[in-house]
């Protein structure tokens, strides 16, 4: 069946506006905006469902973002209020402290430190203003763990987590947004490297294994395979150990 984006696009601002109702009545919507596909396509959700006076976005850069013009110009382009929070000094705060008990202090534990400071900033301004922090991952990047647990994994709400990427740059043509947000080149904003070099396989690669199940490289499959079950731990709740008392518990009262 084709992807109906005009219908999934309307179907989501629904979605959006009927959540709001129950969970955020006259409640903001708070989005970190990086620049990138997903994060504009929320913020235009948003904006289309609850009006641009009720949406937040929140620029987090760590020290110089090199892209941070594109945030700029789609906070123009949807014409919504935005704060500039630059978690530089927060990172190397925090980066210093570690270094002092860990020379290992380096690799995926450092990598992961930015997402999730900017997620205490974007609840430190929900809570401020009444908002709700909207979630921008996608099904693809969370297929195979291609977010960090308590960063950009986290949320209160997410329009987006059952689209592929393809189906995401759709809704985002469908919502009318200019090609520089939707079609830009994702970047970790971590690394400065792309999402696809990280991954070692492209996302048109990924979407057609998710959707259709094929995917001709063995080697890609096997790797996609092993992302996929490795990293599913992010999207499930907490395990609980799953005690129940009973009526004879060996107390005695």
């Amino acid at each position: 069946m084709a992807f109906d984006a005009m219908k999934v696009k309307n179907d989501i601002v629904k979605w959006i506006q009927d959540w709001f109702e129950v969970n955020g009545k006259g409640c903001k919507a708070v989005i970190g905006l990086s620049g990138g596909k997903d994060s504009s396509v929320v913020a235009a959700l948003c904006v289309e469902a609850l009006g641009k006076e009720n949406v937040m976005g929140v620029l987090m850069p760590n020290g110089e973002q090199f892209d941070i013009d594109v945030s700029l110009a789609l906070v123009e382009h949807l014409d919504i209020n935005h704060v500039i929070i630059n978690i530089k000094d927060a990172y190397d705060g925090m980066v210093g402290q570690l270094a002092k008990y860990f020379d290992t202090f380096e690799g995926q534990a450092k990598v992961n430190m930015p997402p999730r400071l900017r997620m205490t900033a974007l609840y430190a301004v929900s809570q401020t203003i009444n908002g709700r922090v909207a979630n921008t991952c996608n099904l693809s990047e969370d297929w195979v763990g291609y977010s960090t647990k308590f960063g950009d994994c986290a949320g209160d709400f997410s329009p987006l987590s059952k689209l592929t990427v393809q189906e995401v740059k759709a809704v985002g043509r469908a919502l009318g947004l200019p090609s520089m947000f939707v079609d830009k080149v994702p970047i970790d904003g971590l690394q400065g490297k792309t999402d696809e070099d990280n991954l070692g396989f492209t996302y048109a690669t990924l979407d057609r294994y998710i959707r259709e199940g094929i995917c001709e490289d063995p080697e890609i499959k096997a790797n996609i395979d092993a992302r996929h079950v490795r990293n599913k731990f992010k999207l499930e709740l907490m395990p609980m150990f799953p005690y129940t008392p009973d009526d004879d518990h060996g107390l005695e009262w």
